[in-house]
């Protein structure tokens, strides 16, 4: 069986195979059309041309979801060579991030040379956080400014250097207790760390013991030691998705993965020399960010637990405004670990520290459930609740921290500031957050309790429907044509991400692969990553015309559903693809699914930089193409690169 009428390599027709010449004129071509299209842009609106793409493909997808729901049909789904579009009047029913926050840039063509980065930050180059331009004009960095995003005016269309001695990375599990040592260049960690039990230089590897400061005797260790002080935690089932703040080498969330728990790991970038890149070399999920002057890119009371272990995070300064950004992410009636010195120490700073912060987490109504102490460690933990109704709210004699007006939306994260003011618990029975989801594995599956049948889905259907339909669609596709059909050794995939995911279908259908999946909803798209959270999974909101803050090479596989005929709207292909090339490890999969021309053209992108296309198949309006990096590097560098 095939999907989206994407044939077996091995059955592959001689006639359907491209020659260099037909690639040749066909790119020519491909390059005439971008130009009128460019000269088009400046007479069109972008969502006039989003609304005629989508009504060409309105028929054909409301024709492969109703067969992607009959069991009895899968067979026809999955040879249909359709792939399923937005409806375009669903995007009346959904608000975007650009909308609830705020937006965006043009396209343009491959230079016939690539060249290296010319920058400081050398293979560790992150556009927007290296961008010393800009960060030399910053008038203050009181609020950690230097640390948070800005974006080069153009992005960058060079291509980032390996290490020296640069190794595939070690596959998974082996991968979290060790990595090859020059795949990390930054090793000042391990000499600045190397006594709190973190990471050790061992020969050419770095080995992680388990360990860190808060946990000396194994993570496995201290998460066993948090569910017995609260048990109603309950890993892995209550508790499914948590955010670890300022999470060293990230062993707490390696280490959760055992419970089968999904843990979302930030650090700034450089704070203790990259993190975050340890992190992700190792196979566990991190990203580069800092809680600064600006909301993290979540959306409110999505996380069923927030962890803080040492982070050396100031909560209790400028009226608690750090702590209420938690507060805002955290779903009502979650908890916040917090097991820092003030918890468990005596000395001056500490009991100063201890008392702002009973005083501020009482202002807010926060519960104090328990304060623990681990004998082992030699450390303890205090665990506090989020109310889950507004009837403590509505008692406090005094008004602070305040709480935030009508009009202020809890979950518009994209560039906004942070807010020193706390929303209220929904309290109807039919709105987001005035219930604890279902225990995992089942949330997976389930619509969420808020999706309502009245609201038009993101493809078309009632909202509920469009839900299942859109997981049944991705099992078959996952199944049939990614895991048996692309050639993609699995056992060498662990870091994924989803470029453009709407229901999370994606990565729910790997669910039982050793692998973990971010999913991006792009700030211009329909806002479903509340339903992503909701359902188990996690992600991050993110504008694809910018390049994403992490490092370069930290994932396995790419996926993009129609995602780059969209950007192509807004902003240039070229930077898009050198921006996936700088994610991509070497030996890495992308996976592109949409529009016939978009993908002949990122095949041609792709090929210039010397990547080998396995499969690529169009029919007359859709296509999909699974390419993988090389080694490849050009041999000059750009004269600038900022």
């Amino acid at each position: 069986m095939e999907d989206a009428g994407v044939q077996n390599p091995a059955e592959e027709k001689p006639e359907n195979k491209v020659t260099e010449e037909d690639q040749a004129q066909r790119m020519q071509q491909q390059q005439q059309q971008m130009q009128d299209n460019a000269q088009k842009k400046l007479a069109e609106p972008t969502q006039q041309h989003d609304h005629q793409q989508q009504q060409q493909n309105d028929e054909a997808h409301h024709q492969e979801r109703i067969k992607v729901e009959n069991p009895e049909k899968t067979s026809e789904v999955v040879s249909s060579g359709m792939i399923p579009k937005e409806s375009k009047e669903s995007k009346r029913s959904w608000s975007t991030q650009a909308g609830e926050s705020e937006s965006q840039k043009d396209s343009e063509l491959p230079k016939d040379t690539w060249q290296l980065c010319n920058v400081t930050a050398g293979p560790d180059y992150i556009p927007c956080l290296d961008n010393e331009k800009a960060l030399k004009k910053l008038r203050t960095t009181g609020h950690f400014e230097h640390r948070e995003r800005h974006c080069p005016e153009e992005p960058p269309t060079c291509l980032v250097p390996l290490p020296d001695g640069y190794k595939r990375p070690i596959p998974w599990p082996t991968s979290r207790d060790k990595i090859w040592y020059h795949n990390v260049p930054h090793t000042k960690l391990a000499e600045f760390k190397g006594h709190q039990n973190w990471v050790k230089v061992t020969g050419e590897f770095l080995t992680f013991p388990g360990g860190g400061t808060q946990f000396i005797h194994g993570a496995l260790h201290y998460i066993d030691f948090l569910q017995r002080a609260v048990p109603k935690i309950g890993w892995g089932k209550h508790t499914r998705v948590i955010l670890d703040v300022g999470c060293g080498v990230a062993s707490f969330g390696g280490y959760m993965f055992e419970r089968d728990v999904l843990t979302m790991s930030f650090a700034p970038k450089d704070e203790h020399e990259a993190q975050v890149q340890f992190a992700l070399e190792r196979g566990i999920p991190a990203i580069s960010a800092v809680m600064g002057s600006k909301r993290l890119p979540f959306p409110s009371a999505v996380f069923d637990l927030i962890h803080c272990a040492r982070c050396r995070v100031p909560w209790h300064n400028e009226g608690g405004l750090l702590l209420l950004e938690l507060n805002r992410l955290l779903r009502p009636g979650g908890y916040f670990v917090w097991s820092a010195t003030p918890v468990y120490q005596k000395l001056k700073d500490d009991v100063e520290i201890w008392q702002a912060m009973s005083a501020l987490t009482v202002s807010m109504c926060w519960d104090l459930v328990t304060i623990k102490r681990d004998k082992l460690n030699k450390i303890g933990a205090a665990i506090y609740r989020k109310p889950s109704t507004n009837d403590c709210y509505d008692q406090r004699k005094k008004n602070f921290p305040p709480m935030c007006p009508n009009d202020d939306d809890p979950n518009a994260a994209w560039s906004v500031p942070l807010q020193a003011c706390m929303h209220r618990v929904p309290s109807e029975p039919s709105i987001r957050g005035s219930r604890w989801p279902d225990d995992w594995p089942r949330r997976l599956q389930k619509p969420p309790y808020w999706l309502n049948s009245t609201q038009m889905g993101i493809y078309g259907k009632p909202a509920p429907q469009d839900f299942t339909a859109d997981y049944h669609h991705w099992k078959n596709v996952v199944t049939v044509t990614y895991i048996k059909g692309l050639g993609i050794n699995w056992d060498g995939v662990r870091n994924v991400m989803d470029m453009r995911a709407v229901y999370g279908g994606f990565a729910a259908a790997l669910k039982d692969m050793k692998v973990w999946v971010v999913n991006v909803v792009n700030v211009d798209s329909p806002d479903t990553l509340p339903i992503i959270f909701e359902r188990g999974l996690f992600g991050i909101y993110h504008d694809w015309c910018e390049s994403y803050s992490t490092y370069p090479r930290t994932y396995d596989l790419l996926h993009a559903d129609h995602l780059l005929s969209k950007l192509k709207t807004r902003c240039k292909l070229v930077p898009v693809l050198a921006e996936v090339d700088r994610m991509l490890r070497p030996g890495g999969t992308f996976i592109v699914r949409d529009e016939s021309s978009t993908v002949g053209e990122v095949e041609g992108i792709l090929k210039s930089m010397h990547w080998e296309v396995h499969l690529t198949n169009n029919n007359d309006k859709q296509g999909i193409l699974s390419a993988q990096k090389g080694d490849w590097r050009p041999e000059t560098f750009a004269l600038s690169s900022s």
